[in-house]
């Protein structure tokens, strides 16, 4: 039996999905650190519907597997289908088929600050998540350096 939180988790992804079919567009926050150190947890994105025809190399895609939202990087396409990986993740997904397929991430929003989508990292970024592949270490460290800091009521 599905724990009843993941159950909600999975309704609002579904909810979230059949935004972005819809409507075209969603803007949500990040949870995870699999896109350090180009997009951070409480990044905020906005997610744009297209065809998995027209996202490429380099792109960053919100795809819906298993009731769950990620939103990594397009390395490779095989068939009709998108190899994708998360920056700072070891090893590519299983591919993306248009099924699965939501759209492209085209801006993020940092704070008060917001900034293009590129498709490609930075060479500081590229190293970075170069290094949080090969150590869980520098993993942790970095997904604790990006963090923003949670500030408690005065």
């Amino acid at each position: 039996m599905e724990a009843p939180l993941e159950s909600l988790v999975s309704a609002r992804n579904a909810l979230a999905a059949e935004v972005v079919r819809s409507i075209g567009e969603l803007r949500l926050r990040v949870t995870g650190s699999s896109m350090l150190p180009a997009i951070r947890p409480r990044d905020e994105l906005l997610i744009r519907r297209c065809s998995i025809a027209a996202a490429g190399v380099g792109d960053v895609i919100l795809f819906l597997r298993r009731g769950h939202l990620f939103a990594h990087r397009v390395i490779a396409r095989s068939g009709n289908a998108l190899v994708v990986q998360g920056d700072a993740v070891e090893a590519p997904d299983a591919a993306v088929s248009a099924s699965e397929f939501l759209g492209k991430a085209v801006i993020a929003w940092r704070g008060d600050r917001s900034f293009a989508i590129r498709s490609r990292m930075t060479v500081r970024e590229s190293i970075v998540a170069r290094l949080a592949r090969r150590s869980m270490l520098a993993g942790r460290l970095l997904t604790r350096l990006c963090s923003p800091k949670v500030r408690g009521a005065s």
